[in-house]
């Protein structure tokens, strides 16, 4: 894969970009403020539950607070949607260590315990979209190649279910080539997304 410029970048519209995101989208998101990312996240959520999806989060518990209160200030239920099984919050550490051997994500491991969220997810007979940051953790580790495996199980799992899947990634994280580093996560991607206020651009990737 490579990147495709010029006439593939579109700017969107945060609420149009999230409302109407495709089943089997594989979205990333290389920020540089928490807040950026945060307010991103929360569309995302917002928009999934706004369309009657089940939305699942795997984040860091400080993301997950965070976004609990966004959520609330915009007037969405978390509760009562964590009661009906609506959205599935997950902490990110806990759930990476449930698949994770020797440092190296295991397939069969990780396609049981996403299986089982899906289903989870499924009860009700709703789309799902997720979002997950093991493997921003995984990276901040420095563990780029269980990195990229992460993200390959991940594309792997989806050619098999219809959900969109959506991760980040902090750029402080991209410390040695970033143009190099970039094209490796990214290129595991069918969008990624920048974003400096209410706004999204977003790039497509193509097989070649």
């Amino acid at each position: 894969m490579k990147l495709n410029t010029g006439a593939e970048w579109q700017t969107s519209n945060a609420d149009i970009f999230w409302g109407e995101i495709a089943a089997c989208e594989h979205v990333v998101q290389i920020y540089e403020q928490d807040a950026i990312f945060l307010d991103s996240l929360a569309g995302f959520v917002g928009g999934g539950i706004n369309s009657g999806d089940c939305v699942i989060v795997i984040a860091t518990k400080e993301h997950l607070q965070a976004l609990d209160t966004r959520l609330n200030n915009y007037g969405i239920q978390v509760d009562a949607l964590v009661e009906h099984g609506r959205y599935i919050p997950l902490d990110a550490e806990k759930t990476l260590a449930k698949f994770m051997v020797d440092g190296w994500p295991d397939e069969t491991l990780f396609m049981k315990t996403v299986s089982g969220l899906l289903t989870r997810a499924k009860k009700h007979n709703t789309q799902v979209r997720a979002f997950g940051e093991m493997v921003a953790l995984l990276w901040a580790k420095g563990c780029s190649g269980a990195t990229v495996q992460l993200e390959h199980l991940w594309n792997k799992f989806c050619e098999t279910e219809a959900f969109s899947l959506f991760c980040a990634y902090p750029k402080a994280g991209f410390t040695d080539d970033i143009d190099s580093s970039l094209k490796h996560i990214c290129c595991a991607h069918s969008k990624m997304i920048t974003s400096s206020d209410n706004s999204l651009t977003q790039v497509t990737y193509r097989n070649v």
